[in-house]
């Protein structure tokens, strides 16, 4: 079988799913199935032909991969994701824009109820269920007022004493 151009390799690439530029070069740096490994110029060259042909947008990937990812992590997961793929702030940011933003709560208030059904019995349940929104990339502010939105406002959260008192 012939091998593929580079060309040839990054639109397969983009085929499957929506790829950010520089994934996408980590990607074709590879060795080809002849195991020639292309030049960076070369690599830079076809990237520059796609995305002057509509094919390679960093601003499609962020906002594909913020739709995805929006159901069920919050906007400081989905943040550090986007930036771990080599996307500036200002990408990050228009993905993050309008619906991501507002509706954080209402998103931590739906994960926490999908896998916390019931409201929490005592302290330990309670902290299990921050634990769980914080580790979903849910801020601190939003993980506090979906938990007293799902137990009810009189439930003391870990840390909340200090914050009162000051």
């Amino acid at each position: 079988m012939a091998a593929l151009s580079l060309k040839g390799r990054a639109l397969r690439l983009l085929a499957m799913r929506e790829h950010s530029r520089s994934e996408l070069m980590r990607k074709l740096g590879r060795p080809d199935a002849g195991g020639q490994t292309p030049a960076a110029a070369d690599i830079d060259a076809v990237l520059d032909t796609l995305a002057a042909e509509g094919w390679l947008s960093d601003a499609r990937f962020a906002a594909s991969l913020a739709r995805r990812r929006g159901g069920k992590y919050g906007n400081l997961r989905i943040v550090r994701e986007l930036r771990g793929h080599g996307l500036d702030a200002e990408v990050v940011a228009r993905a993050l824009a309008g619906e991501l933003e507002s509706s954080e709560l209402a998103r931590a208030l739906q994960a926490l109820r999908r896998r916390h059904r019931d409201r929490a019995a005592d302290a330990s349940a309670l902290a299990r269920q921050q634990r769980f929104l914080l580790a979903r990339g849910f801020g601190s502010d939003t993980v506090r007022l979906a938990l007293r939105m799902h137990n009810g406002p009189e439930s003391e959260l870990p840390g909340d004493d200090e914050t009162n008192s000051a």
